[in-house]
C-alpha cells in the first residue's frame, strides 16, 4: 500500500513539472518574433551613386562657398566625426530651424525629413548628417538657418522655383536634376538596395548585382516593389534614360518615405522594397526592434 502511494506521489509530481514545462514553452513560443514581422537587407549594392547638394543657380558664389565648406569640413575631420555620430559610437545633434524671415540674413534649406539618416525629426528637432552639416555650413557663411521640409520629389523644384536656396536631401547628382540646381562637389557614395521579409528567400543565393537583377527581370507585373516617390530607387525600378537603368517589369509602387514601403511589404501589400543604402540599414534595424 505504501509502494502505491509513493507510485501515485511520483506521477503527479512528474505530471506537474510536464504541466511547468508546457507553460513555458508556451510563453516562450508567445514571446519569439514572428519571421514575417521581420525584414533584412540584401547586401549587394544594385547601383553606385554619388550625393552632393543642389545650389540655387541663381547663386554661383553660394556654390563656390558650399564647395569650400565641403572641403573643409572633409579635411579638418568634422564629416567624419558626424558620420560617426551615425554610423559609429557617436550621439546625433538635434539641429533646429529658425521661423523664414525676409527680412533676415537666412540660409533657407530645401530637405525631405524622411531619410535617415541623413535628414529626420524627432518632435520638432530635425536631426541626420545633412541636418549637421546644414548647421555648420549656416554657421560658416554667418546666417540663420531656415529648414523647409517637404515631399522628396519637390525639393529640387523648390529650389529652382527661388523658394529655398539650398537642396539638402540626401540628393543624388544626376542630369535631369540639373535643369533646377547646381550641385556641389560631391560628399557621399551611396548605392540602392533591396529590403524582402526575413522569411523571403528568393534572392539569398545572389553574390552580385547581376544575379539580383537576373531574378527581378523573371518576375512580371504581379510582383510590386516599393520605392520612395522621386528617389534613385524609382529609376532603377521603373527605368532610366539618364542613368542607363532598362527597368524591370513589375509594378512599382511609390511611398513618401521608406519606412511606409517597407511597413506595407509587412502588411503583405507589395514583395520587396528598394532603396538608399543608409536609410535601409535603419530602416530594417528599427523595424526588427519593434517586432
Amino acid at each position: 500500500m505504501k509502494k502505491n502511494r509513493l507510485l501515485i506521489l511520483a506521477l503527479a509530481v512528474l505530471m506537474l513539472f510536464s504541466f511547468v514545462l508546457a507553460g513555458c514553452s508556451s510563453k516562450k513560443e508567445e514571446g519569439k518574433k514572428e519571421s514575417g514581422d521581420l525584414v533584412k537587407v540584401i547586401d549587394i549594392p544594385l547601383t553606385q551613386e554619388e550625393y552632393a547638394f543642389g545650389v540655387d543657380k541663381n547663386q554661383p558664389e553660394l556654390l563656390e562657398k558650399v564647395n569650400e565648406f565641403i572641403a573643409k569640413i572633409k579635411e579638418d575631420g568634422t564629416f567624419d566625426e558626424i558620420l560617426d555620430r551615425y554610423f559609429g559610437d557617436g550621439e546625433p545633434q538635434p539641429v533646429d530651424s529658425a521661423e523664414l524671415d525676409p527680412s533676415k540674413d537666412q540660409l533657407v534649406v530645401a530637405t525631405n525629413a524622411a531619410f535617415e539618416p541623413f535628414e529626420y525629426m524627432k518632435g520638432d528637432k530635425y536631426y541626420g548628417i545633412d541636418m549637421e552639416i546644414a548647421k555648420l555650413l549656416a554657421d560658416y557663411l554667418g546666417k540663420e538657418l531656415v529648414i523647409s521640409n517637404m515631399d522628396f520629389d519637390a525639393v529640387c523644384l523648390s529650389v529652382g522655383e527661388g523658394k529655398a536656396d539650398i537642396a539638402m536631401a540626401g540628393l543624388t547628382i544626376k542630369e535631369d536634376r540639373k535643369a533646377y540646381v547646381n550641385f556641389t562637389d560631391k560628399y557621399y557614395d551611396a548605392a540602392q538596395k533591396l529590403i524582402v521579409k526575413a522569411s523571403d528567400k528568393t534572392f539569398d543565393d545572389c553574390k552580385t548585382a547581376e544575379d539580383v537583377e537576373a531574378i527581378l527581370k523573371g518576375l512580371d507585373s504581379s510582383t510590386k516593389i516599393g520605392v520612395q516617390n522621386g528617389t534613385t530607387g524609382q529609376f532603377y525600378v521603373e527605368g532610366d534614360p539618364y542613368w542607363g537603368f532598362e527597368g524591370f517589369d513589375v509594378e512599382c509602387v511609390g511611398y513618401k518615405s521608406g519606412s511606409l514601403a517597407v511597413q506595407d511589404m509587412i502588411n503583405g501589400n507589395i514583395n520587396f522594397v528598394i532603396i538608399d543604402e543608409a536609410p535601409a540599414k535603419f530602416i530594417v534595424e528599427a523595424f526588427n526592434e519593434l517586432n
